[in-house]
């Protein structure tokens, strides 16, 4: 194996700060979602928000949990480079693997997330195909 610089686990910062902020977007339109919803939810008191809302604790916790692994996994780089200054490289090299794994868990949540959101859509986009055949 080669032995790791300090550009190896800096790579990693421009990718992460970029999937933290795709991530943190989707957390605020989550909260601006469900806001709305509780909004309209408190007038009509239609049971079918309550679905919607469910759906949307759901995705805002997997969101969360990415934010979660992402940082972490940040966090596991600069603790890379930091053991990699100081001259601990075997270390440093299990470190930055950790990192790598919390990236791919981050990364996966993402993708379970993205079905949950498609099979949302797909029973929105039923709904008014419903209604329209109904017209």
């Amino acid at each position: 194996m080669e032995e790791l610089t300090l550009t190896t686990p800096a790579l990693l910062f421009s990718a992460i700060s970029l999937i933290m902020l795709a991530y943190t977007n989707r957390f605020l339109a989550y909260s601006a979602v469900i806001r709305n919803l509780h909004d309209i939810y408190l007038e009509k008191q239609d049971t079918s928000l309550l679905r919607q809302i469910k759906n949307l604790k759901l995705r805002l916790n997997l969101t969360r949990w990415m934010q979660i692994f992402g940082i972490s996994s940040l966090l596991f780089c600069v603790l890379t480079m930091f053991l990699i200054y100081i001259n601990y490289h075997q270390i440093a090299a299990w470190v930055f693997g950790a990192a790598l794994i919390l990236l791919i868990m981050s990364l996966t949540l993402l993708i379970k997330e993205i079905q949950i959101s498609s099979q949302a859509l797909q029973h929105h986009i039923a709904d008014i195909e419903e209604h329209l055949k109904n017209k």
